[in-house]
């Protein structure tokens, strides 16, 4: 080979390896944008006075859009491909960010909701793409690698959007306990709002164009765009719509704990916390997500995926009932606990109750994509079919955050919202204990998708 040639193949590598980057961050840009609805979520109840349900809107508003824009975000990709796929897609969430700014200085809760329907249409777009997008890029036989590094990133965003939010959307006096809010703080609430969306959407306008400069890697690299396969076709298999159905149930679970624990540390009867420190604490439930993941991946190679579940969901399960059941302790029974992890926060007779909630995370870490693989092996309709429904079942994160707020309303206590995740984590058990002597078959097409 000559000098020229050698020199042309290591450039071309280099661009490749720069693309593989600039598509793995995307994994980081929409768990952050997206994890940003817990702490927004209580500025806009802080704000707004609204009530449980109405606050529960933010994470309807956003995750409704799996539901309204994965099939359009399906034909906009196998049309245009994936390079502009990616760009759009970003356009999108920098859209909806402008339309937040927008919202803050009109004060009106509506059009934040429209925002944020806009920012999860612009997410959608880049989960259906970047998934397959990086497995393509690069060695096959190192595919899963690439897949398992973006999804750690996935999470690492996810955990940086709630420290982040923290930061930067839960200060000021409105959110002081028992403090007479006056149209002064409210102002100033929203101006970190607006400060916080003006900084990612110009973050992200100059990313698009660091996309624009690697595009044409990006489409040297990517899967061929061909027709467009229905997933409402998979409902013909009767494992695809139980798949569906344990999507729909684990992601609404994780969603509505997610967007409620900020609200659920900070009680006076749990942590008795400032908002802040609740929104700080609340990374602890991505960060064991992630420590979930990595064990996850490790244990998989020694134990069946179903058996894996099964244990996930029992844990799960015992964590929500801890939540919901437990009674009231003496502060002196843990107090030097509270001290250690809390430093300057009071003692309170909610340790259990809060570490329970947050290690949920940890049960959570390896439910979506064991729930996906289970399903494609035993789904009966075409692989295609099948991960297109089950993308689209991540539309269960718009209900049942409903459904938590609602039970919380009907009972006046946000421990008894957890009923809400236990109902949905008793499902997933069930599943992993039939999928166990369900028929299978290999998975021969399609690119499984991650959340």
């Amino acid at each position: 080979m000559t000098d020229a040639a050698i020199a042309k193949t290591t450039t071309k590598g280099n661009g490749v390896k720069l693309a593989v980057i600039y598509v793995t961050c995307l994994f980081f840009i929409w768990a952050l944008v997206t994890n940003l609805l817990d702490p927004l979520l209580k500025t806009f109840k802080t704000v707004f006075t609204l009530t449980p349900v109405e606050a529960s809107l933010t994470g309807f508003a956003f995750f409704i859009a799996y539901g309204i824009m994965s099939l359009p975000s399906a034909a906009f990709l196998s049309k245009l491909g994936y390079a502009k796929s990616v760009m759009v897609g970003l356009g999108g969430i920098v859209a909806g960010c402008f339309i937040a700014i927008a919202a803050a200085k009109l004060h009106t809760f509506g059009i934040f909701l429209v925002g944020l329907f806009v920012m999860a249409s612009g997410v959608t777009l880049l989960q259906v793409a970047a998934n397959p997008l990086i497995a393509s890029m690069g060695k096959p036989e190192e595919s899963s690698f690439r897949l398992n590094l973006s999804q750690a990133f996935n999470s690492l965003g996810a955990a940086c959007g709630l420290w982040f939010g923290a930061n930067f959307l839960l200060k000021g006096e409105i959110f002081t306990k028992d403090v007479v809010i006056t149209q002064a703080m409210r102002e100033q609430a929203l101006g970190f709002v607006s400060n916080v969306y003006l900084a990612i959407g110009v973050g992200l306008a100059l990313f698009i164009l660091l996309i624009f400069l690697v595009r044409q890697k990006i489409t040297d690299a990517a899967p061929k765009t061909g027709h467009l396969v229905n997933p409402f076709t998979a409902l013909t298999s009767k494992w695809a719509n139980l798949g569906a159905i344990g999507i729909f149930l684990y992601v609404g679970a994780e969603v509505a704990i997610s967007l409620h624990l900020l609200l659920f540390l900070e009680q006076s009867r749990i942590l008795d916390i400032p908002s802040e420190q609740a929104g700080k604490l609340t990374t602890f439930y991505m960060v064991f997500a992630m420590i979930g993941r990595f064990a996850g991946s490790a244990l998989l190679r020694k134990i069946k995926d179903y058996a894996l579940l099964t244990a996930v969901a029992v844990g799960a399960i015992a964590l929500c009932l801890v939540v919901i059941l437990t009674k009231d302790m003496t502060p002196s029974a843990h107090a030097g606990t509270v001290n250690l992890l809390l430093a300057s926060a009071p003692v309170t007779s909610g340790l259990i109750p809060a570490f329970a909630a947050l290690l949920v995370g940890l049960f959570n870490s390896i439910m979506f994509p064991t729930i996906f693989t289970l399903t494609l092996q035993r789904s009966s309709a075409p692989t295609s079919a099948t991960s297109g429904l089950l993308c689209m079942a991540i539309v269960g994160g718009a209900f049942l955050p409903l459904a938590f707020a609602k039970i919380e309303e009907l009972t006046g206590s946000i421990s008894m919202g957890f009923i809400a995740p236990l109902v949905c984590y008793v499902y997933v058990l069930w599943f992993a204990i039939v999928a166990k002597k369900a028929p299978t078959h290999e998975i021969e097409e399609g690119v499984a998708g991650g959340h």
